[in-house]
């Protein structure tokens, strides 16, 4: 028997692609290696405009419990410099402190609902594939088996077997300067001021909550996270001479010293734990070759590493899987062409040169020195210009990336958020895409009477930025227009567009 789908990497990009198929109809099998849940979460949060997308799903709602829509932040922080966002016209950043091992709980748990396979303790150790099929070998807890399936998705990690056995290249650099030490422990609360969000250190100042502050020796970070241990992160550049012991609070205390200049005593947390005591070293800088080898393809860490910085890496992953799920779930039905699995890589290799390029660009602004000092201080005065700082932040957030031009301003973009007004009331755009299908938001005036493989919605909304438009499922635009009646022209560009994408078929009304 042939899958249609498996899936190496059970993480978030894995569960989350695998409930994408799942939406629209395309059951997978997730292979991952551990046997249960993980105890060390790689991260406390999302960032960016990734959490507009899971808002769009129904997962926001999910892992908050609120019906309540995000919030843009107020501010944030780029290379350890502070980014007031309080006065964006159009403000495209988000943040949800959640751990990665919540995360990946809940979609775990939706993708058991949708159908998905998940299989624990199973680790794929072989790819080789044909014109029809691409099989995995695999070590699960009863011993060696080869698994079939008409594609390969490979979203397990930056050491990903998927990409080696596919031979696929990963070009890019390793440098081993920098320390990350990261431990789980508190700080005395009269220290904390909620109200302006910093921590102030005795004999230094105030430092703010959950944002990277550098000094001329490295960073620092206090975050209090919600319902979790409070995490304290120090980055130095300069290799201790033991790698080989782990880290202690001593040790973490000496990195604290020589970063902000004071004795730090670190408290553990409350609890048996366990509790966190990490030392990385280095970081890498790589992209896949290509994201495609036929029936072999690359998401998340598996197609591209980067420095943590910011916290882009689930914002930039997730949508990886978001923009390639419809797309693998339309090829598997026979809507589409194969062809449409190579816009995969054309729309989010640019994302990932982006998170690449503002990583490396963080990394040196928050270097030690007082040449960098320098360049901090012209960068400063930049960003007190509301248009630098919204540049920045649409960078961060992953919002300056378009996919494609069209004659409309709004093709290619991720279709913003508008109120809207239907004949059963009130309604978000978020709450009309949580199906993942194409939808055709019809604001005119009379209503359009085409048909297409679309849910055809009527409503009405003020001031929107267009009288018609054309979601793809991962809601980016495709078509658009501004007309109260588009013409014969427009309406079959929307034809065109709508097969161009989606194949044909008719939709619901």
């Amino acid at each position: 028997m042939i899958n249609d789908v498996v899936i190496a990497g059970g993480g978030p990009n894995g569960l989350m692609l695998a409930c994408e198929l799942g939406l629209a109809g395309v059951r997978s099998t997730v292979l991952e290696e551990l046997p249960g849940a993980r105890a060390e979460s790689r991260a406390n949060g999302l960032v960016g405009q990734v959490i507009q997308m899971i808002d769009r799903r129904g997962l926001y709602e999910r892992i908050t419990g609120s019906a309540e829509p995000p919030a843009p932040q107020p501010a944030y922080v780029f290379g350890a410099m502070f980014l007031d966002l309080t006065g964006l016209e159009d403000n495209h950043l988000y943040m949800l402190p959640v751990p990665q091992a919540r995360l990946v709980e809940l979609l775990a748990e939706q993708a058991v609902e949708l159908g998905v396979e998940i299989r624990r303790g199973h680790r794929l150790t072989d790819v080789s594939q044909d014109a029809e099929s691409v099989t995995a070998v695999v070590e699960g807890p009863e011993g060696r088996y080869e698994i079939s399936s008409r594609y390969l998705v490979g979203a397990d990690g930056a050491h990903s077997q998927t990409r080696k056995r596919s031979g696929i290249g990963f070009p890019g650099v390793t440098t081993d300067t920098m320390v990350e030490r990261t431990v789980n422990a508190v700080l005395p609360p009269e220290w904390i001021d909620t109200e302006t969000r910093t921590v102030t250190i005795p004999g230094y100042g105030p430092i703010p909550l959950m944002l990277h502050h550098r000094s001329e020796s490295g960073m620092f970070a206090y975050a209090p996270i919600p319902g979790r241990p409070p995490l304290v992160a120090t980055f130095e550049h300069g290799i201790p001479e033991d790698t080989e012991t782990p880290l202690t609070m001593q040790e973490m205390e000496q990195s604290i010293q020589r970063v902000l200049g004071v004795e730090l005593t670190l408290t553990p947390p409350p609890g048996d734990g366990p509790f966190l005591m990490r030392r990385r070293i280095g970081t890498s800088t790589r992209i896949a070759d290509r994201f495609r080898d036929r029936r072999v393809l690359l998401l998340g860490d598996s197609a591209h590493v980067h420095s943590s910085i910011g916290g882009p890496g689930l914002n930039l992953g997730l949508q990886d899987t978001v923009n390639l799920g419809w797309k693998l779930a339309a090829v598997v039905r026979g809507e589409v062409g194969e062809d449409l699995l190579d816009t995969y890589e054309a729309e989010r290799r640019p994302a990932a040169d982006r998170v690449v390029m503002h990583t490396q660009a963080q990394s040196a602004l928050s270097a030690p020195g007082p040449e960098v000092t320098a360049l901090r201080v012209i960068f400063g005065e930049m960003l007190t210009d509301p248009r630098n700082v919204a540049r920045v932040a649409d960078t961060i957030a992953g919002a300056d990336i378009r996919y494609e031009a069209g004659e409309h301003p709004l093709v290619g973009v991720f279709a913003p958020d508008i109120d809207l007004y239907t004949d059963s009331g009130q309604v978000r755009l978020a709450q009309l895409t949580r199906d993942a299908r194409p939808l055709l938001l019809d604001l005119t005036e009379d209503g359009l009477t085409v048909e297409g493989p679309w849910k055809h919605v009527r409503a009405k909304a003020e001031g929107a930025p267009a009288t018609a438009l054309l979601l793809r499922p991962d809601t980016h635009v495709a078509w658009a227009t501004s007309a109260e009646r588009p013409d014969a022209e427009e309406i079959r560009a929307l034809r065109e567009t709508a097969e161009r994408w989606f194949g044909l078929g008719r939709g619901e009304g």
